[in-house]
C-alpha cells in the first residue's frame, strides 16, 4: 500500500469533473486501498478519487468512531434527500485547517457499485450523509469552500496561495 499525494487547494485540478469507473480490477482495488490508508493516515473521515488527482467516480469513506469500518463508493448516485437539513461544521484534506458551516440534505439515500462491480444502495444521516455530498461533490469538480461567501473564499485562496508561494521559495 502506498500514501497518495492530497491536491491542496486552490489548485485547478481539484475542479474537474471524474468520469465513471468502468474497469473493476486489481488497480482499481489497489487505488481504493491506497485511498483509504492516505485518508487514515491523514485523520480524514472521506476522500474522494479527484483529491489525489485521479479523475474517476470513486469515493473512500469511514465515520466510524473506532475508524474500522471502511466503506467504497464507486460511481455513486444521490437517489433521494430529505427536505430536512443541517448546518455541520466541514474540513476538507484538501483545505488543511479550515472548517466552516455547510448546509446539506440531514439524510440520504445513495445508490453506488462495490469493488466488485455490485449494484449497492445506502441509506445515509447525519455525519456519514454530509460526508458522502461533500465527496460527492468533489467527484463534481467542486470544493466546499465553495458553499461559503465571497469574502470567506477569497481570503481562504490568498492564504493558500500566500502559503504555496512561501513553500516554493524554501
Amino acid at each position: 500500500m502506498a500514501l497518495l499525494s492530497i491536491l491542496c487547494y486552490p489548485d485547478a485540478r481539484l475542479h474537474t469533473v471524474a468520469k465513471p469507473v468502468s474497469a473493476f480490477d486489481r488497480d482499481l482495488e489497489v487505488l481504493a486501498q491506497d485511498m483509504l490508508e492516505t485518508m487514515y493516515d491523514s485523520n480524514g473521515i472521506g476522500l474522494a478519487a479527484t483529491q489525489v488527482d485521479v479523475h474517476q467516480r470513486l469515493i473512500v469513506m469511514d465515520t466510524s468512531e473506532e475508524r474500522n469500518a471502511p466503506l467504497v463508493l464507486i460511481n455513486p448516485e444521490l437517489i433521494e434527500k430529505s427536505e430536512e437539513t443541517l448546518i455541520a461544521e466541514e474540513g476538507c484534506l484538501s483545505v488543511p485547517g479550515i472548517f466552516d458551516g455547510v448546509e446539506r440534505a440531514k439524510e440520504i439515500r445513495v445508490s453506488y457499485l462495490d469493488l466488485q462491480g455490485q449494484r449497492q444502495s445506502l441509506h445515509a444521516s447525519d455525519l456519514q450523509a454530509v460526508c458522502i455530498q461533500h465527496e460527492m461533490d468533489h467527484l463534481m469538480g467542486r470544493v466546499f469552500v465553495e458553499y461559503l461567501s465571497f469574502l470567506k473564499r477569497s481570503r481562504i485562496k490568498s492564504k493558500f496561495l500566500k502559503a504555496q508561494r512561501q513553500n516554493s521559495r524554501d
